[in-house]
């Protein structure tokens, strides 16, 4: 099992970035490199505890799918939300949010594991821990810069 923690500082309230993050259209916008589109399940609006999404999105070349549900939800402080269906072994991805002076600290513990024994574990350790933490990170960094600039009045209507 791969796991990746990542933690971003947020000048914006801790309600905004909790919402943020479960947002259909911020993870849409924030993905638009690998053109990643819900398919099934919730498509649009904030993803709720026990709901799934199915994403559509092309990786290595290739179009792949990948249903993941919301487990665990305690507004507005954590979420995990799991891999049901996909290319992974498992996904488990827990979001927790600390309330500071300055905003919010946002917290990412993102586990995967890759299918085919030692071979998925080279694959998980020569390319996927990278190639998923830059895809985390650029998540991070669109829903930092939408919840300080404004523009996430738009997107959380």
């Amino acid at each position: 099992m791969t796991v990746i923690y990542l933690e971003t500082q947020i000048h914006a309230p801790i309600g905004i970035c909790f919402d943020l993050s479960l947002s259909i259209e911020l993870h849409m916008l924030s993905t638009e490199t690998t053109g990643e589109r819900a398919i099934a399940g919730r498509t649009s609006g904030l993803i709720g505890l026990h709901e799934t999404v199915t994403w559509r999105a092309k990786h290595f070349g290739i179009w792949q799918k990948l249903t993941v549900k919301i487990t665990s939800l305690e507004r507005p402080y954590s979420f995990t939300d799991e891999m049901l269906k996909g290319a992974f072994k498992s996904m488990k991805h827990t979001h927790t949010f600390t309330e500071k002076l300055y905003g919010t600290l946002m917290n990412d513990e993102f586990a995967f594991e890759s299918p085919l024994g030692v071979l998925g574990k080279f694959a998980d350790w020569l390319i996927l821990e990278k190639y998923m933490t830059r895809l985390l990170k650029e998540r991070n960094r669109v829903l930092k810069d939408v919840a300080e600039s404004g523009k996430w009045q738009k997107i959380l209507k």
